[in-house]
């Protein structure tokens, strides 16, 4: 653990200089038109400079303005408006773009004024491009002839292909710009943008009022808009129209835009309370912020993130959004619920009346602050000086190992979850895509955290084949062929994206994962072993199949404890052990308070993870007692039978109303809050035992079976207790002597809690980075 030496191929990340020259090529100026793309653009060049960068933008004035100013001081030097001919407005942005000196770095933000200068005198500068929207597709919405359309789409596809890095605002966008402009997933890096904290702040909702001449007692629903056909605000109008006939509501749209009048025309037709206030300064739109009730953004189209959320949500105001492109990645987090479906007036006006009525699950004021403090410009800009100086090192051969993780499956299990929580951190060190063999909720896990994912569709026969037949003669004719037939398609993409490295997630990928990327000759390929090739979990067929292959299909093996790597025998290739990563939300338990002690049992519903044995052990230790025994996990992979039997079980055992059963949890740093104590109680060696280094952080005395991964993690009696595997009488005791121990129970949470913090994602991702390393080395 800790720092290493990165060899040639695999570079460090490195220190930019703090006269690092950067020159933003953008739209217009936010006095001329206070659109999201021109305030994102303002906004990152003020933090920019604020954190040492040479920062600078290059816009169009507004009209007859002698003060072409940007970024309160940053000039830029155009000699055209938004108002003048579009050559002149070509012209004089590739005229001001080129002025000596050179910046080390351009970045663009509007591909038409960045076209001239990076193919002119800028060529030999690294490039950097902000794709915020397709502007050809943008076009096409708002009614757009197809030849328009297609020259514009023709201008974006030259600007990109010339960029180094593609910066996207949300994952939507990121596959957009991949899908639709073919940008390769190793140049797309996802940022999301901030908001300004000093500028939006709660505020007097009543005095806002009053200053604004709104009645005290009127429902307020704000629409920051720019006034087009794909935001919506007819669908707007009309969820508001239905609302009026049952309260007092007024909606207030403002900003500008070619469809005022036709918008006006409408809310008049409808008899809709609307009004426009066309574009307002500053302050009085932090005051129609602070004076709603709710924001809407009842986007229809081509939604990149939505400013105006992180605007309504840090001045203290929720937010009702269309479930769409940015704005999931944008509000989701916050309020799932809050999302609702583009287009549909009626289910807008049900989130807004839910809303108004201060339904369950909506954030409060403090909530929505507190939310949208985590999106720090400076934060932001500092995210983008490790990005130009990562642009630098590769234009003078640096280059970032690019990193291709391949997974058969896309629940939420184990070593899914694994590798959600180390690619954060290990994409601090490399360039990461995942391919996965089935579209599920690790996608849009990896996704909300900025990971490129694609899914690459894998025949169900040879997906769901069961660890049984994991053999060539276990396995059906119409498995085979479209494993075969996968293997090929799979090297056809690797040969596309030419990574360094191919990092297999599971036992299958590692197989096919391992064939593909031999095809594609790769230079590295990983194995990731999660599972113990023994008898108890394969088939002796499938082991020696697996261990014949691995020194072909492999340049390097990751075991995820001692126990795993045992199982695999003598193989010829580089191994390490390196544990899997804890989740970095899992915090000290804040406690469940007084009543019953709660002994809980975490993870996947299946025989072999032991919930049965848990149960047995219960009725044996707390008979006579009232302690409350907590079963959290569902079933997976075909396993739902068992669930039945577990349920069927807790009536046998007279253990009504003492178990509960809490199913999957996503948050189970939550569940963790309503635990005293945790049992891991699998009857055959847990190859590591992610639920066990959770609880230890949590601060919870964990109770562990001898054998496997929890063994090797554990120090019996001293940061947790150990028994004999598979003893009903064994574990029975165990949980006793703990649950009737309050000293031994706080020594044991208080020295977990010290031992968990050598599984945290910066470790774990440093030494896979090692391995990396020694792979490529035999290799």
């Amino acid at each position: 653990m800790g720092s290493m030496e990165l060899p040639h191929g695999f570079p460090g990340r490195g220190n930019v200089r703090g006269d690092l020259r950067v020159r933003h090529l953008g739209l217009e100026s936010v006095d001329a038109r206070p659109g999201g793309l021109n305030r994102y653009l303002d906004a990152l060049v003020k933090a920019e400079r604020r954190i040492g960068l040479d920062a600078e933008g290059i816009v169009l004035a507004e009209p007859r303005s002698d003060n072409r100013t940007l970024a309160r001081g940053t000039v830029s030097k155009v000699g055209a408006s938004i108002g003048d001919p579009f050559i002149r407005r070509v012209a004089s942005m590739a005229t001001a773009a080129v002025r000596r000196p050179l910046p080390d770095v351009v970045d663009s933000h509007f591909a038409l004024y960045s076209l001239l200068p990076i193919f002119g005198r800028l060529r030999n500068v690294p490039l950097v491009v902000h794709f915020q929207g397709p502007w050809a597709g943008e076009s096409g919405v708002e009614g757009a002839g197809r030849v328009r359309v297609f020259i514009k789409e023709k201008v974006e596809r030259l600007v990109y292909r010339r960029a180094q890095e593609v910066v996207v605002l949300s994952s939507a966008f990121g596959r957009l710009v991949q899908d639709r402009y073919g940008v390769s997933p190793f140049r797309v890096t996802q940022i999301a943008p901030g908001v300004d904290l000093d500028r939006f702040v709660p505020g007097s909702r009543s005095e806002a009022r009053r200053l604004l001449g709104v009645h005290a007692e009127v429902a307020v629903i704000v629409a920051v808009r720019r006034l087009r056909h794909r935001m919506g605000l007819e669908v707007a109008i009309d969820a508001v129209k239905r609302l009026a006939a049952t309260r007092d509501v007024l909606l207030v749209v403002v900003g500008d835009g070619p469809d005022r009048d036709h918008l006006e025309a409408f809310a008049s037709e409808v008899g809709a309370p609307v009004r426009f206030t066309g574009r307002v300064s500053d302050d009085e739109l932090l005051r129609w912020y602070q004076a709603a009730d709710v924001s809407i953004v009842p986007s229809v189209a081509l939604e990149g993130f939505g400013l105006i959320v992180l605007e309504s949500l840090a001045s203290g105001t929720p937010v009702v959004a269309s479930n769409l492109d940015g704005l999931i990645d944008a509000l989701g987090p916050l309020a799932p619920s809050l999302l609702v479906p583009a287009g549909d007036s009626c289910a807008l006006e049900s989130s807004l009346a839910r809303v108004l009525d201060g339904g369950e699950g909506i954030p409060t004021l403090e909530e929505c602050r507190h939310y949208a403090e985590s999106f720090d410009w400076d934060e932001v800009a500092v995210r983008h000086q490790e990005l130009y100086a990562s642009v630098l090192r590769r234009r003078e051969g640096q280059q970032r190992p690019r990193v291709v993780v391949v997974g058969h499956t896309a629940q939420l299990s184990g070593g899914e979850l694994a590798i959600a929580r180390l690619l954060p951190a290990l994409g601090k060190e490399c360039d990461v895509v995942v391919i996965l063999g089935e579209d599920g909720p690790l996608v849009d896990r990896l996704r909300s955290q900025g990971i490129s994912v694609e899914v690459l569709a894998m025949p169900e026969a040879s997906r769901n084949v069961k660890r049984a037949s994991v053999s060539v003669g276990g396995l059906r004719a119409r498995s085979l062929i479209g494993t075969g037939r996968y293997i090929v398609r799979l090297a056809r993409r690797l040969r596309v994206l030419q990574p360094d490295v191919v990092h297999t997630n599971t036992l299958k990928a590692a197989l096919y994962g391992g064939a593909s990327a031999r095809l594609a000759r790769v230079p590295t390929v990983i194995w990731h072993l999660r599972d113990r090739l023994a008898a108890d979990y394969l088939p002796p067929s499938a082991v020696r199949l697996v261990r014949t292959l691995a020194p072909y299909f492999a340049d390097g093996i990751i075991a995820n404890s001692q126990s795993t790597l045992d199982t695999l025998g003598e193989v010829s290739v580089p191994v390490s052990v390196i544990p899997s990563p804890l989740d970095p939300s899992v915090r000290p338990a804040a406690g469940h308070g007084v009543g019953p002690l709660r002994i809980g049992v975490v993870g996947r519903l299946a025989p072999w993870k032991g919930q049965m044995l848990f149960l047995e052990a219960f009725q044996r230790a707390f008979k006579d007692t009232d302690e409350i025994g907590v079963i959290v996990g569902a079933p997976l992979f075909g396993e739902e039978a068992y669930a039945d039997d577990l349920e069927r079980s807790i009536l046998e055992f007279g253990l009504e109303g003492r178990i509960e059963l809490r199913g999957f949890r996503e948050d189970i740093a939550k569940e963790f809050d309503r635990l005293d104590v945790v049992v891991h109680s699998s009857i055959t060696p847990e190859p590591f035992g992610q639920v066990v280094i959770e609880a230890m952080a949590a601060g919870l005395p964990v109770i562990a079976a001898d054998q496997g991964g929890p063994a090797e993690t554990i120090t019996h009696m001293q940061d947790g207790l150990l028994y004999s595997m598979g003893s009903l009488e064994a574990l029975a005791q165990a949980m006793k002597d703990v649950v009737g121990d309050r000293e031994l129970r706080d020594a044991l949470g208080k020295a977990a809690i010290a031992s968990s913090r050598r599984f945290t994602p910066e470790t774990v991702a440093s030494e896979v980075m090692v391995m990396y390393r020694s792979a490529q080395d035999h290799g």
